[in-house]
């Protein structure tokens, strides 16, 4: 009986083995005709739309809209101009929503806008051989049927463009922040915030509790001008095949990681304006609260050489702010993207 047990589970070992052996019946060796493999060929202005941004900042959480501009000059330089800002109060600027609903203070709550103009000189660019991954497709694996396969793939010999880049710009800023929560952090109360030898108050009454004291909530705004000067590095393949039996495949990418100081001398704070129960309206300094003039920021951006396409891109670091309250993580989607390489020249010949 023992004997017949083990040759069972014997037999049962090589049944499995040899199913984890088998390969599937569609992995056959496949043939293709280079289409083209220019990555110097690429289009020299990209102008994209950003319908949803997301950032997640000490100073001020928001979410919104922007648009962005990059243009490549030659094999030299490529220069880029971005802005954004929040759709509304509601969605999704989170301080000045705050603001609105809770300051007892007399500043007006700020909308946030962000404003970046900056270029990249290429300090080496340069081509190598590599290659890029093509996943095999056919138009009869749509829906379901596509969903629900593990994909071929196809390593295809290419060339890649590198560049080495050093970049430099300026960015400007600003935005309403809960100034409450920075006093707290840096270890201040609202009593180190004065107007001549007259303290702003820890608490206010409130009339719509039988004026019963309840903490004096204080929200301003925020400002930043500076710039910054880092280094980049871009890999740009522009390859097309033909496969046999299988649909073109296409890498187009143009990949950039980057790695920025940021400096900004100017940063402002607006003073506290503020109306006691005696209808005193007084100015406030807010002197005593520290800034940070310094950051960093490491960021990815992906894009690629199609007429009309989109795009992503991500940030984290520490922006120049209110002591504390600096550091911040975005993430952006663009589409649609519309490119174009400006050469509209055509050639003329005489009759």
């Amino acid at each position: 009986m023992k004997q017949i047990f083990l040759l069972v589970i014997a037999a049962l070992m090589t049944g499995s083995v040899s199913l984890f052996a088998q390969d599937r019946k569609d992995k056959a060796p496949v043939t293709y005709e280079e289409l083209y493999d220019e990555p110097y060929s690429i289009n020299k202005l990209f102008v994209a739309f950003q319908p949803m941004y997301g950032e997640l900042f000490v100073t001020n959480i928001n979410a919104g809209f922007g648009v962005e501009a990059i243009y490549f000059h030659k094999d030299k330089l490529d220069f880029r101009a971005h802005f954004r800002k929040t759709y509304t109060q509601e969605f999704y600027d989170f301080a000045r929503d705050l603001a609105s609903k809770n300051s007892d203070v007399d500043n007006r709550a700020e909308v946030f806008n962000y404003f970046e103009l900056g270029g990249t000189y290429h300090i080496k660019d340069f081509e190598e051989s590599s290659k890029t991954k093509m996943f095999l497709y056919k138009n009869s694996y749509k829906g379901n049927r596509w969903a629900s396969r593990v994909p071929l793939s196809a390593d295809i010999p290419c060339k890649v463009r590198k560049i080495y880049g050093a970049r430099v710009g300026g960015i400007i800023w600003d935005s309403s922040t809960d100034l409450g929560r920075a006093l707290e952090d840096q270890g201040l109360t609202n009593a180190d915030l004065k107007s001549g030898d007259v303290a702003l108050p820890t608490e206010h009454p409130n009339p719509d509790n039988n004026n019963q004291p309840e903490p004096l909530d204080v929200f301003t705004n925020v400002s930043s001008k500076g710039f910054y000067v880092g280094g980049s590095m871009s890999w740009i393949r522009n390859v097309a095949v033909s496969f046999d039996k299988f649909e073109e495949g296409v890498d187009d990418l143009i990949l950039t990681t980057y790695l920025d100081i940021l400096f900004s001398p100017t940063i402002g704070i607006d003073d506290i304006v503020y109306t006691d129960e005696t209808n005193v309206t007084r100015t406030y300094s807010v002197a005593p609260v520290k800034t940070k003039t310094f950051g960093f920021r490491a960021g990815i951006d992906g894009r690629f050489n199609r007429t009309l396409s989109w795009a992503y891109g991500a940030e984290v670091g520490y922006r120049p702010s209110i002591d504390g309250s600096g550091f911040f993580a975005m993430l952006k989607i663009s589409f649609p993207i519309y490119g174009t390489n400006l050469d509209y020249k055509v050639e003329a010949f005489g009759k």
